[in-house]
């Protein structure tokens, strides 16, 4: 294996470093712990990074794709996939982990102006610098914000990334049974892409067995979510983000995914059953709309110890997931249209409508009894920006208090940690919260 090749596995090969005892620290813990129900999820990253590292090393074919695109398809024709912008998210050697610092001095050199959404420039210098595997084939999105399509732009004619082919599915803005027919006809001519480049073929009984597991974790999810109702609500933040986490990466329709949505129903409703939440003493119950940052852990431990705050919902987690028809193919293929680019969070919310945003504020409100709602206004998130004052009158009228503070999801330079906690800290004063 060449040197290229060798250094973009080099940030894999530190996660794994970093998973692989820990997971088998969690692998030891008693099976009541919240700990061990984070087992299945270490699985699973250490078992994608596994296969990722396989196929570079064997030159076998593989994908990158984005979240957007539906698992149960590459699942389905056996195509290994890395989600291609999970490394900024991940806890090691990207993403929130311990080159955080030196990757921001280093991606603020780039000729990329810096109001650019930080998670957009990041993932071009990992590209830049060869940080990210090259796949035979790229599955890219061109939704919701306009800095993706300028990204893609960009990625596609760097000199290593130049050649490989690319296939984003074109997605429309409306809603209705014909734009729904339009995109289910465009992942179809995903899976023909995808057979071309990597000679593997779909299989439509397999897709049909893959759907109908990934819709009972969906419908589990959704189960969960109501449990998320009670107060004191059952867990803190980690649960619900690795929710979305296990469905929507590699191993769709795994079994061993549903049980665990199982055994993490199972937890919550023990929690609530026996009043024994994962966050003692919950004073204010939070809606967290946006997506979660990097230092999230450190935020929300200091609302849990500070406040008494926990994230009773949050975007992320509260997305109208319908389940899948697998009567024939057309249905199957619809249903997953529907999905990958009406409900995902951030496509419902930035490309979707206005009223989106203010129909799941004001039932998330209402369900959940919030006492406020916290949106975040990632500096990249310029579309969302333009529903702030959308949100502000929803809440108004809701008369829940809102709070808009303006940060960066990824760079703590644009407003550190301290001067969040003394902007949080004032609005739950001066609305007497705590």
């Amino acid at each position: 294996m060449d040197a290229k090749s060798e250094k973009s596995l080099s940030r894999i090969r530190e996660e794994l470093n970093l998973y692989e005892p820990v997971l088998a620290a969690l692998e030891l813990l008693p099976e009541g712990d919240p700990g061990h129900l984070q087992v299945s999820v270490l699985r699973t990253l250490i078992q994608q990074h596994t296969r990722t590292i396989e196929c570079v090393e064997t030159g076998e074919p593989f994908l990158a794709s984005q979240y957007t695109n539906p698992v149960e398809l590459l699942t389905a024709m056996d195509v290994h996939w890395y989600f291609h912008i999970q490394q900024m998210f991940a806890g090691s050697g990207t993403g929130g982990g311990i080159h955080i610092a030196e990757d921001l001095e280093a991606m603020d050199k780039m000729a990329v102006p810096n109001d650019c959404c930080t998670f957009l420039r990041l993932a071009l210098y990992y590209q830049v610098e060869g940080l990210l595997p090259v796949p035979t084939a790229y599955l890219a999105l061109t939704e919701p914000c306009d800095g993706i399509a300028g990204w893609h732009a960009a990625f596609t004619h760097l000199p290593s990334w130049r050649d490989v082919p690319v296939f984003a599915p074109d997605p429309p803005y409306h809603d209705d049974d014909r734009a729904i027919d339009y995109y289910a006809g465009e992942l179809k001519r995903m899976v023909d892409f995808i057979t071309k480049h990597t000679g593997k073929t779909l299989d439509m009984d397999l897709l049909k067995r893959i759907v109908e597991e990934t819709n009972k974790g969906y419908s589990l999810w959704m189960e969960y979510n109501e449990v998320r109702r009670s107060s004191p609500t059952p867990h803190g933040f980690v649960m619900p983000m690795s929710c979305f986490f296990q469905i929507n990466t590699a191993g769709a329709g795994d079994p061993a995914r549903t049980r665990w949505y199982e055994d993490m129903l199972a937890d919550a409703e023990r929690r609530v059953r026996e009043n024994d939440p994962e966050v003692p003493n919950q004073k204010i119950r939070l809606l967290w709309y946006d997506i979660q940052p990097f230092y999230f852990n450190e935020i929300t431990t200091w609302l849990q110890e500070e406040w008494g705050g926990v994230i009773a919902m949050d975007m992320v987690s509260y997305c109208p997931y319908e389940l899948v028809d697998t009567s024939t193919e057309d249905s199957i293929f619809r249903g997953l249209a529907r999905r990958a680019y009406q409900d995902g969070p951030m496509i419902r919310q930035a490309r979707g409508k206005a009223e989106n945003v203010m129909e799941d504020i004001t039932r998330i409100v209402k369900d959940y009894n919030m006492d406020c709602v916290i949106f975040p206004g990632h500096m990249g998130h310029k579309d969302m920006a333009a529903s702030s004052s959308i949100m502000a009158d929803t809440c108004r009228n809701l008369g829940v208090p809102f709070l808009h503070i303006g940060m960066d999801q990824a760079d703590e330079r644009y407003r550190t940690i301290d001067e969040i906690k003394v902007q949080v800290s004032r609005f739950f004063r001066a609305m007497g919260l705590g």
